[in-house]
């Protein structure tokens, strides 16, 4: 029996991903664990494992195809013991693989569960649904407001609640004004919002963000050229959009004397051991101190290793770092899984790896999907002090700036020391204002007897 092969979700968000190679052609022999393509996501490329031994007998959707649908059909393969030619034909004119509902109106429960091999099913299974009949649609639900009703469906409620958006304030582009997922998704950028007196009274209103058409007609014709925004940026948009909307921020600067840490790194690089071609095994960078002071601070201040929730307070045992890594069109955020627990030349080998990886668009859903703070270091940019954005489920973010040589005063008497300054952002619903000064201050001990860090 022929097997369908799909598009996989290879992250829980995943809806759409585009088809960059095909490591196997038609007529091509596969066994269970074979990489047979190369998917493209938001974040990263990522290798596809066949799950069933057979031969490939139809490619359905060729390679360089951008925004492929998960569970879209991509190919065909045909059993042991199948006529290979028969499966293709058959493949040929076969419809695309039916879903519960549209994708944009699929329930939470359907969304396929995250997998790093494509799901498979028989074919005859496939095409099972299209003969039998329609299952009655449910009416729409409806949210109550006040007086107001909303009617939405399960999937644009759940989408609403996690960027906290009113459900009232959402123009509904489905029948009779339904509220869909689309509808919450232009939301999340300021689009397809009622005005604020739509609002419930007391609601927050987010004024909404100017139209493509109103922009463009600021400029002379000609005087620019549009470049389409990618699925990269277009997530960072939507993420860091919903944070500062729905996430109180606030924040906490101090200044770092970092001379005890540039001397010891010195030294640790300068008795670094040697390979074969006499190169040193590793080189600590001041941003490696970083990541490993931020992780002890949030072991010696516990409470602030948190991620909100609306039913409880997640407190988390390790310290997960993510660290912020520019790329072409947006940055990734890689994590350093227990960083409290690892050495700094790990933690430094570890982030080369990772930051090479990152840039290549070879990062696995793991290995940036989590943890517990953020590092963002602008430093090597000359780059004083700033500002971050927290990246939910994080709590917290840690800006860092350049070390530069300042006058400080010490004994009465002026001198030169390198001085670093960091700024804690800091989500108020889970670190209040005291708790956020115990960890900067403990980050700023850390960082300044680096020596702490290593007991």
């Amino acid at each position: 029996m022929p097997i369908n092969i799909l598009m996989p979700a290879l992250s829980p968000t995943m809806e759409k991903g585009n088809l960059a190679k095909w490591l196997k052609k038609e007529g091509d022999r596969v066994k269970s664990g074979d990489v047979i393509a190369e998917i493209e996501t938001d974040k990263a490329t990522m290798e596809v494992e066949a799950v069933d031994e057979g031969t490939i007998a139809k490619i359905l959707v060729p390679e360089g195809t951008q925004d492929v649908a998960v569970n879209d059909v991509i190919a065909v393969l045909a059993g042991d013991g199948e006529d290979v030619k028969a499966a293709g034909a058959g493949a040929a004119g076969a419809p695309k693989a039916e879903k519960a509902a549209p994708a944009a109106e699929a329930p939470a429960a359907a969304k396929p569960a995250p997998t790093l091999s494509p799901a498979v099913v028989p074919a005859a299974k496939a095409a099972a649904p299209a003969a039998s009949p329609p299952a009655p649609q449910p009416a729409p639900a409806q949210q109550t407001n006040g007086h107001a009703r909303t009617f939405s469906s399960p999937l644009a409620r759940r989408l609403a609640k996690e960027a906290g958006i009113e459900l009232a304030r959402i123009n509904g582009s489905g029948p009779h004004g339904r509220v869909i997922a689309r509808d919450v998704e232009e939301a999340k950028s300021g689009k397809g919002l009622k005005a604020p007196s739509a609002a419930p009274a007391g609601a927050p209103g987010i004024a909404p963000s100017m139209s493509d058409k109103q922009i463009l007609a600021l400029f002379e014709p000609g005087s620019y050229e549009v470049i389409p925004h990618d699925g990269m940026r277009r997530t960072i948009a939507q993420r860091l959009t919903a944070s500062v909307q729905t996430v109180p921020h606030f924040y906490l600067t101090m200044d770092c004397d970092i001379g005890k840490l540039l001397a010891a790194r010195e030294e640790i690089n300068a008795s670094a051991p040697k390979d074969k071609e006499k190169k040193p095994l590793y080189k600590l960078s001041v941003n490696d101190f970083v990541i490993k002071a931020m992780a002890v601070a949030l072991q010696r201040i516990p409470n602030a290793n948190v991620s909100w929730t609306e039913s409880g307070m997640l407190k988390h045992r390790h310290s997960d770092i993510g660290v912020a890594v520019a790329m072409p069109g947006g940055l990734i955020t890689p994590i350093i899984r227990k960083a409290e627990t690892k050495s700094l030349s790990t933690i430094s080998a570890e982030m080369k790896d990772y930051a090479a990886r990152a840039r290549a668009r070879k990062l696995k859903p793991e290995e940036y999907q989590g943890g517990t703070t953020a590092v963002s270091n602008l430093g090597m940019y000359g780059i004083k002090d700033f500002t971050a954005v927290i990246n939910p489920p994080h709590a917290t973010i840690l800006a860092v700036g350049t070390s530069e040589e300042r006058a400080v005063v010490r004994g009465g008497r002026i001198e030169a020391a390198h001085i670093m300054s960091v700024t804690l952002s800091c989500d108020h619903r889970a670190v209040d204002g005291a708790l956020g000064a115990e960890l900067i201050g403990a980050f700023k001990i850390l960082i300044e007897n680096p020596v702490m860090m290593m007991v």
